[in-house]
């Protein structure tokens, strides 16, 4: 029972990080679809304005 020992735990930060790419582009495709493209630019104005200000906060 000793002789085990917890190694450590596999790193999925790009995994993560290409999923996040993934849905993303799945939203703003379904949200150009169903409201049109000024929607969609809208939204990416706001997500864009809110990363910038946790950028900002942060740093």
């Amino acid at each position: 029972m000793d002789d085990h020992r917890i190694g450590r735990a596999p790193d999925y930060t790009n995994a993560a990080l290409i999923m996040l790419g993934v849905n993303l582009t799945w939203v703003f495709v379904l949200i150009w679809a169903m409201w049109g493209m000024f929607a969609s630019l809208l939204l990416a104005m706001a997500l864009n304005h809110g990363i910038t200000r946790l950028a900002q906060r942060a740093g």
